[in-house]
């Protein structure tokens, strides 16, 4: 896995199953978003730049 990904530009349809999880890549902490209905369709972010839930109170 790498944390660079670009927009294909596509609707996302009915088939997809998006889901997200903490993942560990390099050694460090990323969130991690994929479409698990195709291949190659994940974005990842590192942690230390995605805000908490409790920051958006």
């Amino acid at each position: 896995m790498t944390p660079e990904a670009t927009s294909t530009g596509q609707q996302v349809d009915a088939s997809s199953d998006i889901v997200a999880a903490i993942d560990e890549i390099d050694g460090r902490s990323h969130l991690v978003i994929a479409d698990i209905a195709r291949d190659d369709a994940w974005v990842a972010m590192s942690t230390d730049r995605t805000v908490t839930l409790d920051d958006c109170r």
